[in-house]
This record gives structure tokens, sequence and C-alpha cells, in this order.
């Protein structure tokens, strides 16, 4: 059985793609469309309290396949493939495709060349910018926001350090779902690290733990190792501490890998692996 999380089908609505791989009342093809918003709630169903299963950032790309009239988005990811419900008032028109993507945790858009100015704009780390060209000090947008020119790097740029972005998360706010300065939680903060080097990555622990690197020893653990509960992922910095987005501390926070091991096991959980990428 394909997983609902990472195929657009419903009992009444599937992707032509899928046509002969599901039972669907009716097989339509997708829109595609952009996040406009600087970040976008992907739900788990088509309400506002709904269970928060990821979310999209500006620039990303969405094939929708329904639009409700009450202004839910049903559709895909392009960056991880994940399925569900946007409000369709983040989505807009596909533009330039992004050329840069923000490489700080947060930066701001402003209107002209002077950071004296209002922003008009607030964009988390991985956002999509589509730069039509770069002064001394900013890169530019169409709609000519500047963004500091040392907060947004070229999609192609070379970065190797995961861990670093990752450390660049402590203290913010642990949130389900979440993926950006505002609040992430664990596999968030692997996908979004991963990702700004130029890693695929998929969206949750069960999926980066069959998805990614090669099984090592809790032993022999060092820098850039995954270590995974069910659950749950944290970052190895060393050999002797961890990175993680989490629940005990509500942030992402350092400590111990020791601290973390003993804490978790107490209650209910042991390490199910840890995997080098």
């Amino acid at each position: 059985m394909l997983d609902p999380r990472l195929n657009p089908y419903r009992p009444d609505l599937a992707a032509a793609h899928l046509r002969g791989k599901v039972e669907a009342a009716q097989f339509v093809e997708g829109t595609l469309y952009e996040v406009i918003e600087p970040v976008a709630d992907l739900r788990r169903d088509p309400a506002h309290e709904a269970a928060l299963d990821t979310q999209a950032l500006k620039g990303e790309r969405v094939t929708v396949y329904e639009i409700s009239e009450e202004g839910w988005a049903w559709g895909q990811l392009e960056s991880d493939g994940y399925v569900g419900y946007l409000s369709a008032n983040a989505l807009g028109p596909v533009g330039a495709t992004p050329t840069h993507r923000v490489a700080v945790p947060r930066t701001f858009g402003f209107p002209a060349a002077n950071i004296k100015l209002p922003p008009m704009i607030a964009l988390t780390m991985g956002a999509g910018i589509a730069v039509a060209r770069t002064t001394d000090s900013f890169a530019v947008d169409g709609y000519g926001w500047h963004y500091p020119l040392s907060h947004v790097a070229p999609l192609d740029a070379g970065r190797d350090d995961f861990v670093a972005i990752a450390e660049m998360f402590v203290s913010t706010p642990y949130l389900w779902g979440g993926k950006s300065w505002l609040g992430i939680d664990c596999s968030g903060l692997v996908q979004l690290a991963l990702q700004a080097v130029g890693c695929t990555c998929p969206r949750d622990t069960y999926m980066q733990e069959q998805a990614l690197g090669q099984t090592v020893a809790l032993s022999d653990i060092r820098r850039g190792d995954l270590i995974f509960w069910k659950g749950h992922v944290a970052i190895a910095r060393d050999a002797e501490t961890m990175i993680h987005a989490n629940a005990h501390h509500m942030m992402t926070a350092i400590e111990p890998i020791a601290d973390a091991v003993a804490r978790i096991k107490a209650s209910g959980s042991d390490v199910t692996s840890v995997k080098r990428v």
C-alpha cells in the first residue's frame, strides 16, 4: 500500500499518475503553484485545528489537485513529496525560478537599499528567492525587495558542515511539524540542515532512518552522525554532545549524548540506530 503522506490519493480523488496503483473515484492532473507566504503550514486535514505535519517555505513549488470552497488546497510539495492541505491564500502563480536560498536562520527584505526602512517581508532559512540583480550589499528580487547579500546563497553554493547550520537554531522553540526559526521539530531540524548543504532528506524520522547514511555503532559516534530513537532524531556534534529539537527542553538544545540516551531510555525508548551521512 502506498504511503498517503507521500502519494496524493484519497477515496474520492487522486493524482492522475497514480491511476492503476490506487483506488479513487476521480483522477486529476495537478496544477503547479508557488508558496508566496514566508511559511505555509501543511496540515493533515482541511482545518486550522488539524495536526501540523510540516511547513513549506517561500519559493517552494506545490502540485495542487483540489482547491475547496473553504479555501484549502490539497497538494504535494515538490521539495520532499509531502502531501497535505495548505491555505490557498499561501499559494500563487509560479514565478521566476529561485536562484538563491536564505542561508541564515532569518532575514528581512527591505523596500530599498536602506536597512533603516521598515522591512517588507521576513524569511527563514531555506526560503527561495529569485534574485534579479545584486549590489555590493544586497540581493534584489523581482519585487524590488532588498535582502542583505551576506544572508543569501546561490542554490549551488557549496557548504559542507550541516551541524554548524543546525547549531544556528539553538533556543528555537520546539514545534511539532515546524520547519522554521519560529518553531522547529527534530526531523525538521535535520531536514533543513541537510538541505542547506545540498543533501536530499525526507521529512519524518522513520523516513530519515531508512533513507540516510550507513549504520555505525553508538560507541563510534562522531560529528555529523544521526542518532535515532522511535519518533526522534538528534545530530552528534562530537563524541560527547548532540543537538536536537525536543519536547523535553521545548526548544533546540545541546546536551551530552549520554544524558539524553539515559533520559530517553528511562521514558521507555532505546536508541534504534546511528547513521553516518
